[in-house]
């Protein structure tokens, strides 16, 4: 007579896990949630956002169960309800429009981004033509364009585009750039753009934001021991994207996009022994603590934190808020 004998489940496969530090909320970021939670509890639901706040599903879906609702534009909102603007800044027009209608507006453009509209309108002032490093089409970029009258703003995006690019008067020209870019892409339009044009005007210091730039040689830092490496972002996040793209010039060809741990694509994962993991800007930690749970039931994970940079800059509520 034969016996069911209960044989012991395998071993899991051995996985290091490389996960970057800096990753995750930087501080625009994070007053920006800030903001929208403030004036929740300030004025009450509903508190209306144009635009996402940041570009994170999960964020934006957590706020909304708050009392947070997302529009695209002003006139989806009432005239007796607040209305804050994204971190990604917005058009001079879109104040003008809440100001004229009497609204309660609360800007949570990140205060690096204004950086970046304050130095666009000084070059303007003194009669220069500003040259925009960006993404055609981003929230930050139709949001810079938009602090000067049409015209006053050249998009470039490539390397390619600065050979192209026509202007009135060559030597009356300043640059700014967004500050979610490639920090080496944009090295390299920079010197382009100083190349053709020897006396054109840059920013005091550079536009790229602290917290891509770190995030970035985080990335540099783990991807060329690594076999695979996920950033937790979003497919809208400049910033997100940019780290798969900064991984996969480094040396990690395996690297992805991925929004949360359902999404992990196991096939892809499958005979590595070392994974890197990152978040960009505007991805909470949660999420972070959310795959590597995943991955304990995959495999038998071990876990080291590579830490390139420390951050503590943190940035004020706006006024209308401050009281609360």
């Amino acid at each position: 007579m034969s016996e069911n004998i209960a044989r012991p489940a395998a071993p899991l496969p051995p996985l290091h896990v490389l996960l970057a530090a800096p990753r995750g909320f930087c501080a625009g970021v994070d007053r920006a949630i800030q903001i929208v939670e403030t004036a929740l509890r300030k004025f009450g639901a509903p508190v209306y956002v144009r635009h996402e706040i940041v570009h994170n599903r999960f964020v934006v879906e957590s706020l909304e169960a708050k009392g947070a609702v997302f529009v695209q534009e002003l006139d989806e909102v009432p005239d007796d309800r607040p209305v804050v603007f994204s971190a990604h800044g917005v058009p001079k027009s879109v104040p003008a429009e809440a100001q004229r209608r009497n609204m309660i507006f609360v800007d949570a453009t990140c205060p690096l981004v204004s950086k970046v509209h304050r130095e666009a309108e000084r070059h303007f002032e003194t009669g220069r033509t500003v040259i925009l490093i960006g993404h055609a089409g981003h929230p930050e970029v139709v949001g810079t364009i938009g602090q000067l009258p049409d015209g006053a703003v050249k998009l470039v995006e490539t390397v390619a585009d600065v050979a192209t690019l026509s202007v009135d008067d060559p030597d009356n020209l300043a640059f700014a750039t967004q500050t979610t870019l490639s920090v080496d892409d944009t090295g390299a339009i920079v010197e382009a753009l100083r190349t053709r044009f020897p006396t054109i005007a840059g920013p005091k210091r550079e536009d790229i934001c602290y917290a891509t730039t770190n995030r970035q040689a985080a990335v540099k830092a783990i991807a060329t021991g690594a076999d695979a490496l996920l950033v937790l972002g979003a497919p809208n996040s400049s910033n997100s994207v940019r780290l798969v793209e900064v991984a996969r010039a480094h040396g990690c060809t395996r690297a992805m996009l991925v929004q949360r741990a359902a999404q992990i694509d196991w096939d892809r994962l499958e005979n590595i022994r070392t994974l890197g993991i990152t978040a960009g800007a505007s991805a909470p930690e949660v999420l972070v603590d959310e795959v590597l749970a995943a991955l304990g039931e995959q495999f038998a994970v071990t876990v080291e934190e590579v830490v390139t940079a420390t951050e503590n800059v943190t940035f004020k509520l706006p006024r209308v808020l401050a009281a609360e």
